[in-house]
């Protein structure tokens, strides 16, 4: 197991999944990619650059990765994270095949009823998309 790919949304407990992440790389010498997914603006998807306070968020989010990346470096491992932005599902499994990834792992935390139904779980959609294996990690 060489690649594993990590899933950070921002939402909760992004570093216990990283941890997780962290044991398995250590364990099989393997590179960690943190990718984070943002959906696209419609209001600014083109040439405009989009509001301000857009910007200010995504530039914290890119440099949140990139000081996550620079602690898994300190410990010994390979990592290096991504910032793409796009369609979540689609993205996750296209930067999968490029980087060759042999493992996705993702968190899961449960929402309400409703949110299941008109948004659904991002790990589910995952899982039934992937031919790659995914690990789900439980956060709370």
């Amino acid at each position: 197991m060489k690649n594993i790919l990590v899933t950070i949304d921002f939402d909760i407990n992004e570093k216990s999944l990283i941890d997780q992440a962290f044991q398995l790389a250590e364990s099989f010498d393997s590179k960690l990619w943190l990718i984070h997914i943002a959906a696209p603006d419609p209001d600014f998807v083109g040439y405009k650059v989009g509001p301000q306070y857009i910007r200010d968020s995504r530039a914290t989010e890119l440099k949140l990765i990139q000081e996550y990346c620079t602690a898994l470096k300190k410990k010994g491992i390979n990592s290096e994270g991504l910032f793409i932005q796009g369609a979540t599902i689609k993205m996750i499994i296209e930067e999968s095949k490029k980087l060759h990834i042999d493992l996705i792992i993702t968190g899961h935390h449960e929402h309400g009823f409703f949110y299941n139904a008109f948004v659904g779980s991002v790990s589910s959609q995952i899982i039934k998309k992937s031919k790659i294996p995914v690990l789900i990690i439980p956060l709370e």
